[in-house]
């Protein structure tokens, strides 16, 4: 079994987050190595650069190339500028592979992210520019206790609170440990002053009585709630809630769920742009916005040892016409890029020809109310299913506004991807739907519009990231890197951070730095 093989199978059935934390076990999700934007000094002797594609790594290298003196072009495909830092609000409208056309009829104020949709603190580079260019963050609720864990063949199909399984299992092992412990069981593994410290220690981690047991009463209902809540007056005395067995625990397996807040890029404090990703966008578009062309899609990109010349194609009239420049950063995805005619060495045309992209799928649903809010008491945070949706994930902003709100009603990648990909949007969404009314019975009666994206349909990216594989990366990542006569590629499959901006971001850096030494030089 290839990596690939397995995070795709973990994906499907444990969701996108438990797949997230397997690729940072494996090296694949990583802390950036940001510190501060590249400095870019010296006479750039009026130079110029074609930067193709305006996402993230394309609007990074255009504006610090632009303030660093050179002359700067961007082409960009869409008629909107950040890539798959993609905002669906009410009144838009996008055309799939295919021709399905979907038209988003969210309220206002309403709406999904398609692509990147979380921004973790430790991805400096990505906080730098929002906060430089005053993009506004608010929290992101990654874990919410509240929320739902949820597997057919468990408890009869019924979702069960995620405190609940989370205080059982925490507090059971926590149970098991201490008395083994007490047993002098771990041998020599555990000097006696430190078992006494590990006992005092997990009687407070899983909740344990004074007999070291996880049992009904005070310390449990702590964790996992009350069968009755406290309150005031004759009526206030509290009932502690019934622990499931350690056993019941583990067969229902449930437990998978648990970690989906404890891999790095999940751990709090996690961000979100007020009003949507595409809010990143708009933050470098006060800058940039003015060199951008839209509408134009790249169809040939040739160099020789004077420049760039790069032949686009206007969207909208069908027109073509040349760019030109002494340089290109290149940032459109390999899977577009390998269908492009283009004169690099054998080594990049390789490397590009040679990286899959994962399959990827969101749904936004949108309800007559907040029934998750009103009626189960869910403030933001995400519930896991072993179905097709793999989750589901309540909005972190706006808690208790009356009237219409979308929340996103799956995400799921490998197999449950491809095939909701190949079904026609309506059925998409009526399958997430069908399949969402077994954690909330209240969809069907609530549900009014959703919209769903299965990115390869996307025409401009056909695929969610890059899918590296170690033996890919030995082969073919420093060919795909290394500049080629006068043309570097940038983006989150130039990176070690894929399926991320903060990959884009700081392949952009890496890129625009090289060039920049190689222009300085003369």
């Amino acid at each position: 079994m290839t990596k690939r093989d397995l995070l795709t199978m973990i994906g499907k059935t444990a969701g996108a987050s438990a797949m997230y934390l397997a690729m940072s076990s494996m090296g694949e999700a990583h802390e950036t190595t940001f510190t501060k934007p590249v400095k870019l000094e010296g006479d750039v002797k009026g130079a110029s650069v074609l930067v193709l594609g305006a996402g993230v790594a394309g609007l990074v290298s255009a504006l610090e190339l632009r303030r660093a003196g050179y002359n700067v072009q961007v082409l960009e495909y869409n008629n909107r500028i950040g890539g798959r830092s993609w905002t669906l609000k009410g009144g838009d409208t996008f055309t799939e592979l295919g021709g399905a056309t979907q038209h988003v009829q969210f309220a206002p104020g309403n709406y999904i992210n398609p692509g990147p949709w979380r921004i973790p603190y430790h991805h400096h580079g990505l906080m730098h520019y929002c906060t430089t260019l005053g993009v506004q963050l608010e929290p992101f609720m990654q874990v919410n206790t509240n929320a739902y864990l949820h597997n057919t063949k468990a408890f009869d199909g019924k979702p069960q609170r995620f405190r609940e399984i989370s205080a059982d299992y925490q507090g059971h092992i926590s149970e098991l440990l201490a008395k083994a412990v007490n047993k002098n069981a771990l041998g020599d593994a555990v000097t006696k002053d430190d078992a006494e410290k590990l006992i005092e220690s997990l009687r407070s981690f899983g909740a344990l009585d004074k007999d070291l047991s996880y049992s009904k009463g005070h310390n449990s209902a702590e964790r996992r709630g009350w069968a009755k809540n406290p309150g005031g007056g004759l009526t206030a005395e509290p009932i502690a809630s019934e622990p499931m067995s350690l056993s019941t625990v583990l067969q229902s397996g449930l437990w998978s769920g648990i970690a989906a807040g404890m891999g790095i890029d999940h751990q709090s404090a996690i961000f979100q742009p007020v009003g949507g990703m595409e809010n990143v966008a708009k933050g470098f578009e006060k800058h940039v916005g003015d060199i951008v062309r839209l509408n134009s899609k790249v169809v040939s990109i040739q160099q020789d040892a004077k420049g760039v010349v790069v032949t686009y194609e206007d969207t909208k009239t069908g027109a073509r016409m040349q760019a030109k420049a002494d340089y290109c950063i290149c940032t459109i995805p390999l899977s577009v890029l390998s269908q492009i005619e283009m004169n690099v060495s054998d080594s990049m045309s390789a490397a590009i020809q040679a990286v899959p992209y994962e399959a990827g799928f969101k749904v936004g649903l949108e309800f007559k109310r907040r029934f998750w809010e009103q009626d189960e008491q869910i403030y933001g945070g995400i519930s896991y299913t072993d179905l097709p949706i793999t989750q589901i994930s309540y909005p972190s902003t706006r808690y208790g506004m009356q009237g219409p709100s979308t929340l996103l009603g799956g995400y799921t990648f490998g197999a449950f991807a491809y095939e909701f990909t190949s079904l026609p949007p309506e059925e998409r969404v009526a399958r997430a739907v069908e399949w969402g009314s077994k954690i909330h019975p209240q969809y069907k009666d609530e549900f009014l519009n959703g919209v769903a994206v299965g990115w390869h349909r996307v025409p401009w990216t056909m695929g969610c990231f890059g899918s590296w594989t170690d033996d890919l990366r030995k082969e073919h990542y420093k060919n795909l890197c290394q500049m080629d006569g006068r043309i570097l590629l940038a983006g989150e499959h130039a990176s070690y951070i894929p399926a991320w901006q903060e990959g884009g971001i700081t392949s952009a850096l890496d890129a625009i730095g090289r060039l920049h030494q190689r222009v300085v030089a003369g």
